[in-house]
């Protein structure tokens, strides 16, 4: 049977097959914007495909998008959803619809290693979740990723280039201290959030980094761990805990 993972995010889709095994298999990848995805997308995917995991975060025009190109591969679609609980995780949030299911995923994830974890996603949003080593979801942040920073400086401030730039701690260079500063508040972000993590929880969490912007902000992270797909492989865990718990109802 072909099972497919993919992961709709707020620029890009991921996708990749999901093994027998419950292993993730290449992970691919394109762009989209207001009219769709990139071209040639299609031809990564198979002629046919059985059933399709489905997590989205994006608008529901591009999802329908999506949706439509699956169901004329004859999928059968499955789309997460943010859960109280699932599989030993707990989240804080009263209402479970108000986490976004990228985070819930990657949460998931993380969870699966028994372990407190400060996980971090950097895409188009900075999100920073807390969990202890009980599963336990104890609340996060969410904040502009440093990309998005730029890009809403140039809006306001055109002479403000969008991208380029080399960190430093103290710039002498405009396209310096911007990309210096945006990244600069995301580090100072994600360190007060460890700090706080470890007062509450009595010892220093796992860093761990995610996103397609986590890998600027890594290197100057001491400790910090790094998995790409996160998601996609929360969103295999969610397809094997959903259809665990049919089975066993």
């Amino acid at each position: 049977m072909s099972t497919w993972l993919f992961d709709l995010g707020n620029t890009r889709l991921k996708f990749a097959p999901l093994a027998d095994d419950g292993d993730i298999g290449p992970v691919q990848g394109t762009a989209h914007g207001d009219g769709g995805f990139d071209a040639g997308w299609l031809d990564a995917l198979p002629a046919r495909i059985d059933v399709a995991i489905v997590a989205s975060v994006a608008a529901p025009a591009l999802r329908a998008i999506l949706l439509d190109a699956l169901a004329a591969r004859g999928a059968r679609v499955q789309l997460a959803q943010t859960l109280p609980a699932l599989d030993g995780l707990r989240i804080a949030y009263a209402d479970p619809a108000r986490l976004g299911v990228d985070r819930f995923l990657a949460l998931l994830a993380a969870q699966a290693d028994g372990v407190s974890t400060l996980v971090v996603g950097v895409g188009t949003a900075l999100t920073v979740d807390l969990i202890d080593d009980a599963g336990r979801h104890l609340g996060g942040r969410i904040a502009p990723s440093p990309s998005l920073m730029r890009e809403a400086l140039h809006r306001r401030v055109a002479q403000l280039p969008p991208s380029g730039g080399a960190y430093a701690e103290f710039a002498a260079d405009t396209e310096d201290a911007l990309v210096s500063g945006c990244e600069g508040a995301a580090l100072g972000l994600v360190e007060r959030s460890r700090t706080e993590a470890h007062a509450r929880l009595g010892a220093m969490p796992r860093l761990l980094l995610h996103g397609g912007g986590a890998a600027a902000l890594r290197a100057r992270l001491p400790g910090a761990h790094w998995r790409s797909d996160l998601v996609l492989h929360g969103l295999a865990r969610w397809y094997r805990a959903i259809g665990s718990a049919r089975r066993e109802a």
